[in-house]
């Protein structure tokens, strides 16, 4: 029996992914990654700025940049979370065959191992 192929688009990987992406929305979580840090830090203050704004301010463009700045965060989590389900789908590299040359010049696949060496 052929092994299943796995989609990244499956609706457990889609879950697991949107849920992760706001737990990762923690300051500690993002300080792995400077720029989306900033990125968040940034979202941050512009959302409290819409609160605190001068009365003659229009409130659109403030709320635009607040929006457009949480998107930004929100998706960069969700594609980390995606390519992390992604990972655990696949086979390590250790586990897949890899096409070795002989001495013969032809090739075979075999499960390398660290302890083997070119024959």
């Amino acid at each position: 029996m052929a092994a299943r192929k796995h989609s990244l688009f499956e609706p457990e990987i889609l879950r697991q992914a949107a849920t992760a992406s706001f737990f990762k929305l923690h300051p500690r979580s993002l300080m792995k990654n400077p720029v989306m840090f900033v990125t968040e830090v940034g979202a941050f203050l512009t959302t409290v700025s819409l609160f605190f704004r001068p009365a003659n301010e229009p409130l659109g463009f403030g709320l635009q940049v607040s929006v457009w700045l949480w998107f930004t965060v929100l998706f960069a989590n969700f594609a980390e979370a995606m390519a992390e389900g992604g990972e655990r789908r696949r086979p390590t590299r250790s586990a897949r065959p890899a096409p070795r040359r002989w001495r013969t010049g032809s090739e075979r696949t075999a499960l390398w191992k660290p302890s083997q060496r070119n024959n």
